[in-house]
């Protein structure tokens, strides 16, 4: 079988309607330290790799575990943040979003389709044990793609959550869903 791990990062500083690129508060550093710990004792056996999306929450959520593993994450846009509509002001961007969290990728159209499908084509493309940090609406476009559901909210994961896919068959398959809470979207 083939791992990879998803994660979503750390609870940021600011909300998506207020900073797009918000690196990590007290507690997600807090969050991000006691993930190294509890997936660190990986890298001793599986030598693991880590992929990260290019914002900041997400790539401060990785240095801990890149820390604890001696290694550079890399950093990969199709497992970015879901991007905003054009046009969408940035004190918009919430009620958009919970509108679209309401629906399914097809409700959204083919800008959208195409990004669910980029991160899920990448997670498709691993072919070792990976650690990938993301976002709640990306690892859901992929827990979908497990489960041939079109919604774009399957699971509420919770900050620092891991779900885990197998990618081992000639496709993905949920193993693990990942820790749920009633997520604030920030």
């Amino acid at each position: 079988m083939t791992c990879v791990y998803l994660v979503r990062h750390g609870r940021a500083t600011g909300g998506w309607d207020v900073d797009s690129d918000p690196g990590l508060d007290e507690l997600g550093r807090a969050q991000a330290a006691a993930l190294a710990d509890r997936l660190g004792p990986m890298g001793a056996d599986v030598a693991p790799d880590l992929l990260t999306s290019p914002l900041r929450r997400c790539r401060e959520t990785a240095a801990a575990l890149a820390s604890r593993w001696d290694v550079l994450a890399t950093v990969d846009e199709r497992v970015t943040e879901i991007p905003s509509p054009e046009g969408v002001e940035v004190g918009q961007r919430v009620p958009w979003l919970r509108a679209a969290m309401a629906g399914t990728w097809s409700d959204l159209g083919g800008r959208y389709t195409a990004y669910r499908d980029g991160a899920v084509q990448r997670i498709t493309e691993l072919t070792g044990a990976t650690v990938v940090v993301s976002h709640f609406i990306a690892i859901n476009a992929v827990i979908g793609a497990c489960l041939g559901d079109d919604r774009l909210v399957i699971r509420r994961l919770d900050n620092t959550s891991v779900t885990i896919v197998d990618n081992s068959g000639g496709g993905l398959a949920l193993v693990e869903g990942g820790h749920e809470a009633d997520t604030l979207i920030r």
